[in-house]
């Protein structure tokens, strides 16, 4: 397998120089238990990858020729495990960076007997660009990421015009960008980017929002905030190009 990352790809400054990419993430390592410990240590090496190890043969890595969906930015790997588990049919990859939530995910993957998923603790920026071949995945999952509330911070969010082209190249023709999230201003930016974008079909009937699909579980967080009056939006698009 080649890395399908050219030059040519990457985002440059007027006078040539590499534009210097700015962070969704603030990486917090914070307190791990002795259970997400232990898998990381035991499981990490089997399921998990970094981006020094070079490009992934996806077919090799699960074993299969399933499809494969990517959830970015997994949290405590909740809901990449719950689907995972009633779709063996499937493979999901999973990015996080935050070490806990890795642990905690692969914790939870063995505790439920479950296989198909594998992880990479990285930027998923970087992993999209150096590590994962084109036209890879069915679906890819974008739940909650950080919604940089201050108007001062938008330029951190992750969904943006390159972000969006990113996404799409590594979508299968027919596949698509689920995305999600409990801030409807960031529900309107994430709109009017991938409205914009070219090869892309919003998958509304009014060219917004969507219901929650099945395939997306409810948290615990979610339930709670439901309770409040709190309002999460769904977007969904599909690559056509």
């Amino acid at each position: 397998m080649t890395d399908n990352t050219s030059d040519a790809d990457i985002p440059r400054l007027p006078d040539g120089r590499p534009m210097r990419q700015i962070r969704s993430f603030v990486r917090r390592e914070g307190r791990m238990t002795e259970r997400q410990k232990a898998a990381v240590e035991m499981l990490l090496p089997q399921w998990g990858r970094h981006i020094s190890g070079g490009p992934v043969d996806l077919s090799q890595w699960f074993g299969n020729d399933n499809p494969v969906w990517l959830e970015i930015g997994f949290g405590m790997g909740m809901s990449l495990v719950e689907q995972a588990s009633a779709h063996p049919e499937l493979n999901f990859l999973g990015i996080e960076v935050h070490r806990p939530g890795v642990g905690s995910c692969l914790a939870h993957a063995q505790g439920a007997g479950v296989s198909n998923i594998r992880v990479f603790e990285e930027d998923a920026i970087e992993v999209l660009d150096k590590c994962l071949p084109n036209q890879c995945f069915e679906r890819v999952q974008l739940f909650f990421p950080d919604p940089w509330p201050k108007a001062r911070h938008h330029k951190r969010r992750i969904v943006q015009p390159l972000f969006a082209e990113q996404i799409r190249k590594k979508l299968r023709l027919g596949g698509v960008f689920h995305m999600a999230t409990d801030w409807e201003n960031y529900a309107e930016h994430m709109r009017d980017v991938m409205n914009a974008a070219p090869g892309y079909q919003n998958l509304s009937p009014t060219n917004d929002f969507v219901p929650r699909p099945t395939s997306r579980p409810l948290t615990k967080f979610e339930v709670r905030g439901h309770r409040l009056g709190h309002g999460v939006w769904d977007l969904m698009y599909q690559r056509t190009e």
